[in-house]
Protein backbone atom coordinates (compact mmCIF):
# COMPACT_ATOMS: atom_id res chain seq x y z
CA UNK A 1 0.00 0.00 0.00
CA UNK A 2 2.80 2.04 1.05
CA UNK A 3 4.17 1.69 -3.26
CA UNK A 4 0.35 3.54 -3.78
CA UNK A 5 0.63 6.15 -1.88
CA UNK A 6 3.97 7.48 -2.91
CA UNK A 7 2.63 7.39 -6.30
CA UNK A 8 -0.44 9.09 -5.77
CA UNK A 9 1.75 11.88 -3.54
CA UNK A 10 3.85 12.47 -6.72
CA UNK A 11 0.51 12.47 -9.09
CA UNK A 12 -0.88 15.38 -7.14
CA UNK A 13 2.37 17.10 -7.17
CA UNK A 14 2.68 16.82 -11.27
CA UNK A 15 -1.02 17.42 -11.37
CA UNK A 16 -0.49 21.08 -9.81
CA UNK A 17 2.50 21.75 -11.65
CA UNK A 18 0.73 21.39 -14.40
CA UNK A 19 -2.53 23.65 -13.25
CA UNK A 20 0.22 26.21 -12.25
CA UNK A 21 1.51 26.48 -15.81
CA UNK A 22 -1.40 26.67 -17.67
CA UNK A 23 -2.98 29.15 -14.91
CA UNK A 24 0.45 31.12 -15.64
CA UNK A 25 -0.01 30.48 -19.58
CA UNK A 26 -3.36 31.76 -19.47
CA UNK A 27 -3.15 34.51 -16.96
CA UNK A 28 -5.80 32.65 -14.67
CA UNK A 29 -4.84 33.24 -11.07
CA UNK A 30 -7.51 31.00 -9.94
CA UNK A 31 -6.05 27.63 -11.66
CA UNK A 32 -2.77 28.82 -10.82
CA UNK A 33 -3.50 28.54 -7.04
CA UNK A 34 -5.30 25.48 -7.40
CA UNK A 35 -2.22 24.17 -9.14
CA UNK A 36 0.10 25.22 -5.92
CA UNK A 37 -2.44 23.94 -3.78
CA UNK A 38 -2.38 20.83 -5.55
CA UNK A 39 1.30 20.89 -5.13
CA UNK A 40 1.30 21.52 -1.84
CA UNK A 41 -1.03 18.88 -1.08
CA UNK A 42 1.65 16.20 -2.73
CA UNK A 43 4.23 17.23 -1.17
CA UNK A 44 2.84 16.44 2.15
CA UNK A 45 1.39 13.10 1.31
CA UNK A 46 5.16 12.48 0.40
CA UNK A 47 6.75 13.86 3.46
CA UNK A 48 4.03 11.62 5.59
CA UNK A 49 5.33 8.67 3.29
CA UNK A 50 8.51 9.61 4.24
CA UNK A 51 7.73 9.65 8.14
CA UNK A 52 6.21 5.99 7.81
CA UNK A 53 9.09 4.91 5.84
CA UNK A 54 11.70 5.79 8.67
CA UNK A 55 9.34 4.07 11.43
CA UNK A 56 9.47 1.05 9.39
Amino acid sequence: MGTDDKIDAKADELKGKVKETAGRATDDEDLQAEGEGDQVKGNLKQAGEKVKDIFK
